[in-house]
């Protein structure tokens, strides 16, 4: 097999509830068929029309914890009482044969990410343009009663609070452009030298056709 040309990277997106990470997600894989969403663990019930193994890695708790003493998972966090976690091999897989990774996950799982791979990771934290528009967006959803989106409000302010640990920071006002922005950035971080391995031979090639010294360059 040919070897891959560059190692892959993992991408991932954080925004609070509502601020629009999801959504940029399935865009971005939509327009990137080379873009691979990373499947979650979780212990949070199955909702009808998800396929385990697909959307979700469905488990248990005991099971989960297991997976956690294993050292099988990334990264894991809860979130509103269910436990949620990125499994290792499919990501270490999918990185050493050249392919990137989504990922949608909070502050926590990135903090966790940026401690065991930080030169494979980009992180995008996702804003809302205000509080007015994201207090619209959720109560627009018609999911929640008011009792829980004051709940999410609450919790939008402590995930927001973490903006500044994040590589690039887009506000959501329009999606278009906001997918367009993180498509941008997926394209430049592609290039970045030190996930592309296949540069060194050709550039030390070059040097020794071409006689090159350390000498400054002529301008």
């Amino acid at each position: 097999m040919t070897a891959p040309t560059r190692r892959g990277l993992m991408l991932v997106l954080s925004s609070p509830s509502g601020g629009g990470k999801t959504t940029i997600a399935r865009r971005l894989r939509e327009q990137d068929p080379e873009l691979n969403l990373s499947i979650s663990a979780t212990t949070r019930a199955q909702r009808p029309g998800e396929v385990d193994g697909e959307h979700y890695l469905f488990t248990d708790r005991e099971g989960f914890e297991q997976m956690v003493r294993d050292g099988a998972l990334l990264e894991h966090a809860e979130v509103f009482g269910k436990l949620y976690g990125t499994p290792r091999a499919p990501v270490e897989a999918h990185l050493a044969a050249g392919r990137d990774v989504l990922f949608d996950i909070d502050w926590q799982g990135t903090r966790q990410l940026a401690a065991a791979a930080r030169a494979d990771l980009v992180s995008v934290f996702v804003l809302p343009p205000s509080a007015a528009e994201l207090e619209r967006r959720l109560t627009g959803r018609g999911r929640d009663d008011p009792a829980e989106i004051a709940r999410r409000m609450a919790k939008a302010g402590a995930e927001t609070s973490h903006w500044a640990e994040y590589d690039y920071v887009i506000v959501n006002d329009v999606l278009d452009h906001s997918v367009a922005t993180v498509r941008a950035i997926l394209a430049a971080e592609r290039l970045r030298r030190h996930r592309r391995p296949d540069l060194a031979a050709l550039a030390e090639a070059l040097v020794t056709a071409c006689g090159g010294t350390d000498r400054a360059p002529s301008r």
